[in-house]
């Protein structure tokens, strides 16, 4: 399960030998089956993620009960409830697995210990910050100035993937939309 994370960060960095057994002695394996919830809102996430395989979400309650996805993620990536788990505070989203999911997990102590241990670790989590920073800013971009069919588009030509591996209703929240309108524009375009 570790080579796919050694292969991502070997794209980005150099790992020694000595780079690789950390990375494999601090990230743990796990396997969750689907519709599992694995991060609870209203405590702080114990674990970063690295998705192996599956698709997972995250996702919070708004005012009234209704579900609302803040994001799905397609293997290979990393998922958390991300400036909770940095800051170890209280999160008020949930980590969930759509499908059954192999994951990679490390606490943010052994995140700490390995950055500090392994400068390629320290540069390769440098880059996926700044990739996060770069999606968030993209996605929040999306959703103020495309119209849901623009977005429902780029999500389709972008990870076709996520439409066959995720139920509608979470795709129709993570548009920004409900799910009739998401079956309405589906039908538009099937035209």
């Amino acid at each position: 399960m570790h080579d796919l994370l050694l292969n991502l960060i070997t794209q980005k960095v150099v790992l020694s030998d000595n780079d690789k057994d950390l990375c494999r002695k601090y990230f743990e394996p796990v396997l969750f089956p689907k519709n599992r919830i694995i991060e609870h809102e209203d405590k702080v996430p114990k674990y970063l993620y690295f998705v192996v395989s599956g698709f997972m979400r995250l996702f919070y309650y708004n005012n009234l009960g209704e579900e609302v996805t803040t994001h799905i993620n397609c293997p290979p990536g990393f998922l958390t409830s991300y400036q909770n788990f940095i800051n170890q505070t209280i999160s008020n989203e949930n980590v969930e697995c759509i499908t059954e999911c192999e994951l990679l997990r490390i606490t943010r102590n052994d995140l700490e210990l390995l950055t500090q241990n392994s400068s390629a670790f320290k540069d390769f989590s440098i880059w996926v910050f700044q990739q996060s920073l770069t999606y968030n800013e993209n996605r929040s971009k999306e959703l103020a100035t495309l119209s849901a069919e623009q977005r429902y588009l780029n999500l389709m030509n972008n990870y076709p993937e996520i439409l066959h591996n995720v139920p509608l209703q979470y795709i129709a929240s993570f548009l920004g939309m409900n799910s009739k309108s998401l079956s309405r524009i589906r039908k538009q375009i099937i035209k």
